[in-house]
């Protein structure tokens, strides 16, 4: 019996690496930047009911907090880089510990600052941007600050909520310690008694196995975990949401979706388009998995069989020739775009490419003006590998020319947009390799992933908002008990549809026997599953 298991971090090649040299050349050079950094936080305070004084007071206040940001974000991107490349690593998880409490430091001295300028005024603003054309640059930033004020509470009450940012986050670190950190779960065990290691950094790998056997054991290993921990993360989930729910209420939002989207001036309705043309669309997927099923000769298909290649021989793709074949299908964005993204990948080490033991799940392009965009993935030498090493160069091609171009104050993008570059470098590279490539079952390899990526963004995403959406309800509507004892007291003292609506159903619209049957399919897929 042979088993294969993930290298340490110590084992893997530099080249492999992100370049932390490039951030601070040491630990020791770190700390004392954060020191110097968290010192210089109490410079703020000289401006602390001064910005309505002068534009020069106003400017000297934004750059100071902006200069600071923008060291602040480099200790940070350090330490959470550190931290995530390897979870096991104690030193490091102190170190992301101590950043983020840095965090919440620095959102509370500079709570004072949107607070002062709202009772300046736009109009007074607008004044001295005429005045004073530094203060041209800040336009967006006073623009939607104003559409934002019915929820910018007062000087101390936003000095509060920063200084809530660092506990605030506990449930997240827990879990994301729990996740990458402390479980462990049984090797998964294939058709010929071979056992493989079952990782975070593997755990797709082997669900993307040709052997069932496999897929099976890693999937069910995997599963039990979670479901070994599930009061634990129901716990820490509950957390998370009260905490939202706390926040939408100290900001005056009548619920957290609105506070979600309000970020970025979206309305709910786009949100609920998206839920809604999903609903709609179901038969495609039912279609697909009807495909697969037949493809892949099972008589059901379960969730281990979701990633199983469709055909059992697949194209290895080692890490340098994805590069390529990345760089190649990225031409028409221009020369100069395709050697940044080759340089990035085979010199300057933007990339943490390669499994290890510790290596937080996922993919993710993390980085900050001062420092290079840097990627943390796990490449598995596969087609499914080349795409999440594209998507990822997106994210991160995105936030370099944003860096390039735009003052520390714009460099941030919303979620929204988010998702844009990304999905376009895959689209463009596969569309380019499916122009090139002939060979049958490499073209199901790369229509396979084009699936999986669709599964992610059109399944799983809307998915998990729709979740994300009931138990957000649910805890921000507390009275829930006692709103449906009013509907049992009120008797003929309202219409009907009255009633039902204060009870929280409205059943003028849709959704309360959308939900009926949802509860319906779930007692046919039970007993689906306990008939056989």
């Amino acid at each position: 019996m042979s088993t294969l298991t993930l290298p340490p971090r110590a084992e893997i090649p530099d080249q492999y690496k992100w370049d932390a040299e490039s951030v601070f050349p040491d630990q020791a050079a770190w700390q004392a930047e954060f020191d110097a950094v968290l010192a210089a936080l109490s410079q703020l305070d000289a401006y602390r009911g001064c910005l309505a004084e002068s534009t020069d007071i106003l400017i000297s206040a934004l750059e100071l907090a902006q200069q600071l940001q923008k060291r602040m974000w480099i200790v940070y991107v350090y330490a959470a880089l550190h931290h995530s490349v390897d979870t096991q690593d104690q030193n490091a998880a102190a170190m992301n510990g101590a950043v983020n409490g840095l965090m919440g430091r620095a959102a509370a001295a500079t709570a004072f600052v949107d607070p002062e300028l709202i009772a300046l005024g736009e109009t007074t603003l607008k004044q001295w941007m005429e005045t004073d054309p530094r203060l041209v640059t800040y336009a967006h930033y006073f623009d939607n600050l104003f559409r934002k004020q019915k929820h910018v509470r007062s000087a101390e009450v936003e000095q509060v909520l920063g200084m809530l940012a660092d506990p605030f986050s506990g449930a997240y670190m827990g879990h994301s310690m729990l996740n990458s950190a402390d479980m462990r779960f049984k090797p998964a065990v294939g058709s010929d008694d071979s056992e493989y290691e079952v990782a975070q950094g593997t755990i797709y790998t082997l669900l993307d196995s040709p052997d069932r056997a496999t897929r099976q054991t890693a999937w069910e290993n995997y599963r039990d975990v979670y479901l070994d921990f599930r009061n634990t993360m129901a716990s820490q989930l509950e957390t998370s949401i009260k905490q939202n729910v706390f926040t939408m209420r100290a900001r005056h939002f009548d619920n957290t979706l609105e506070m979600a989207l309000d970020e970025q001036n979206l309305p709910s309705q786009v949100f609920h388009n998206l839920l809604a043309n999903f609903k709609k669309n179901l038969p495609t997927w039912h279609r697909y998995w009807r495909l697969r099923q037949k493809a892949l000769g099972i008589e059901s298909l379960r969730t281990y069989d979701i990633w199983a290649p469709l055909r059992r021989e697949t194209r290895a793709l080692p890490f340098e020739e994805a590069v390529e074949w990345i760089c190649a299908g990225l031409a028409p964005l221009g020369s100069a775009y395709v050697e940044i993204v080759r340089r990035a990948c085979l010199q300057e080490r933007w990339v943490d490419a390669m499994p290890n033991r510790g290596k937080r799940e996922g993919a993710f392009s993390s980085g900050t003006p001062g420092t290079h965009p840097f990627i943390v993935m796990s490449y598995d030498n596969n087609m499914g590998a080349l795409s999440t090493l594209a998507h990822e160069l997106g994210h991160s091609m995105h936030s370099y020319l944003t860096w390039q171009k735009q003052p520390m104050i714009y460099t941030g993008y919303g979620m929204f947009v988010a998702e844009v570059a990304s999905n376009f470098h895959q689209a463009m590279i596969r569309a380019y390799m499916l122009k090139e490539i002939t060979d049958p079952t490499f073209r199901i390899n790369i229509l396979e992933e084009a699936m999986q990526n669709y599964h992610r963004y059109f399944f799983i995403m809307p998915t998990l908002a729709r979740f994300e959406l009931v138990t957000h309800e649910r805890v921000g509507a507390p009275n829930a008990v006692q709103d449906y004892l009013g509907f049992l007291s009120a008797g003929s003292s309202k219409y009907p549809l009255d009633a039902l609506r204060d009870a929280g159903v409205d059943m003028a619209q849709p959704e309360p026997v959308e939900a009926a049957f949802q509860v319906l399919a779930s007692y046919v897929d039970q007993l689906e599953e306990l008939v056989g």
